[in-house]
């Protein structure tokens, strides 16, 4: 907090009383600008990123052997054996 008023005192007697407020609007905008910019990108970044994610995903779901498989290609049951019958000609 010292700093802080150090930093005041010092920039009051440098600029003077009357640039001060000028000076302090200036930064303000300049800071906001910064943050805005910041979010932007940090918008971009993570857009980016869930795509990437979304992109493995579904990547991943397509290659599982057991993720997608539609019924036509489920195997049959096997055939039932046949009967033997008794009356069979050797």
């Amino acid at each position: 907090m010292q700093e802080l008023i150090i930093i005041l005192i010092v920039a009051l007697i440098f600029i003077g009383p009357k640039k001060l407020p000028d000076l302090a609007k200036a930064l303000g905008k300049g800071v906001a600008q910064f943050k805005s910019a910041m979010d932007d990108v940090k918008g971009t970044f993570d857009e980016g990123i869930k795509k990437e994610i979304d992109q493995v995903k579904d990547s991943i779901l397509s290659d599982s052997p057991g993720a997608k498989t539609p019924e036509a290609e489920k195997p049959a049951a096997p055939p039932a054996p046949a009967e033997e019958t008794k009356d069979k000609p050797a």
